[in-house]
């Protein structure tokens, strides 16, 4: 790929089928992402209200096989909800076993048909969860097949989510909380004994007051805050950025990478911030930077601000508006900035010299950039309606958000395989 291959100018995102597919990440006890949960709709005007089961299993069986679904679980587990007649009509055993967990709805009976399907599955080997259980002893006969039980965080009690450990890890089964959406929550779920944590807990800062922000993170601010000034001085960024051998490191990989084609090694900063126009120059030395403030922080969370970042920059680039791409892949980017570095947004945007549409959007003014970055947060958590709504308001495409959400978390595993 050369590096024209990889800017938004010749990038298509208008060639993928009319569908959305947003993934939820699930972590584990360490804060390691163990899966994805995927969500689909097939369009605005449908949010998957099939009325037939069998077209609603097929649609989900055909969403997953779809290069698109691949691409969105990076190789983790996929969890996938069924519907009756997905578990009746054995479409699951098209899916593989191994890269898969099968969420039986909490609107399904244990009829015998359907246990019957489920006690295949479980025999082939296939993981079954059972997603926004609450107990009731008609659904025994789930319980006795279950690997892994889902409790809504938003729906039960302290009390409630207690019980459900007590009463089902002895049995062997694990437990995950779904709809974590604070730290304080994630850490009464771990603190009980539940395996897995599902919600964006891990996107919402930790503000410790008065907190010094190390020196080797408060050099990427300024690295940060230099290549967006609006004439760029190269000479002061290759001295920010060989002042720190790790940042110089990541710099010079990325450059050397596929991603770019170059045809003989970039062996200096320099040299490497020479070959790169100013455009590649903000982004690529806005990745380095942002994988060293993270630091110790969950790689999601770089993953998230980086998709954000690309998907954002992806959608004004199909509106013909080139020239803004830099300024809303650095929205996306700084839009998770809270959360790695435990400060108030503002106080972060106070440090760093920022354009106004971005500084502004940041701090939550309705301008586009931000109706743009709330877009993409839509579809990451899968609020349709959100999604369908500031699309109007935009004049977006169906086509052009379903294509460049995958495109963008497709472009961040390439970073992270460099």
């Amino acid at each position: 790929m050369d590096l024209r291959a990889a800017t938004p100018e010749t990038a298509s995102i208008t060639s993928s089928p009319t569908r959305f597919i947003a993934r939820q990440p699930i972590f584990d006890r360490e804060e390691k992402v163990f899966g994805y949960e995927l969500l689909f709709r097939s369009g605005f005007e449908n949010r998957y209200n099939a009325k037939d089961g069998t077209a609603a299993a097929c649609d989900v069986t055909d969403n997953f096989l779809n290069a698109d679904a691949g691409i969105l679980t990076a190789g983790r587990k996929a969890f996938l909800n069924a519907t009756r007649q997905f578990l009746i009509d054995e479409y699951a055993t098209l899916l593989p076993k191994d890269g898969v967990v099968i969420e039986i709805l909490e609107t399904i009976e244990p009829d015998e048909e359907v246990l019957a399907a489920c006690r295949a599955l479980k025999d082939r080997g296939y993981v079954i969860a059972l997603d926004d259980f609450v107990y009731d002893e008609r659904f025994q006969p789930f319980i006795d097949l279950a690997n892994l039980i889902k409790i809504d965080f938003k729906l039960s009690s302290p009390e409630h989510r207690r019980q459900a450990v007590a009463r089902f890890a002895p049995r062997g089964i694990q437990l995950l909380a779904e709809k974590v959406e604070t730290r304080e929550e994630f850490a009464e779920a771990r603190e009980c004994g539940y395996n897995y944590f599902q919600g964006y807990f891990f996107c919402r800062p930790q503000i410790i007051p008065s907190v010094h922000i190390p020196a080797f993170k408060i050099h990427y601010l300024r690295i940060l805050q230099a290549i967006n000034q609006p004439d760029l001085d190269r000479d002061e960024i290759v001295d920010l950025i060989e002042r720190e051998i790790s940042l110089c490191y990541k710099l010079l990989r990325i450059v050397n990478s596929p991603l770019f084609g170059f045809r003989r090694e970039i062996s200096s900063t320099g040299h490497a911030l020479a070959l790169l126009g100013d455009r590649e120059l903000r982004k690529w030395a806005s990745v380095a930077a942002v994988l060293g403030i993270a630091g110790d922080k969950p790689n999601e969370l770089v993953s998230t601000s980086l998709a954000r970042g690309r998907c954002c920059e992806l959608l004004v680039a199909s509106q013909g508006t080139i020239t803004q791409g830099p300024s809303m892949f650095l929205l996306g980017v700084l839009s998770l900035m809270d959360a790695m570095l435990g400060r108030p947004i503002a106080e972060i945007v106070s440090e760093i010299a920022l354009p106004e549409m971005v500084r502004a959007a940041l701090l939550g003014e309705p301008n586009r950039f931000r109706k743009i970055l709330d877009l993409v947060k839509s579809f990451e958590a899968a609020e349709w309606s959100a999604v369908s709504d500031l699309a109007a308001q935009l004049h977006l495409e169906e086509l052009q958000i379903s294509a460049a959400y995958p495109q963008a978390i497709d472009w961040v595993q390439k970073i992270f395989q460099i």
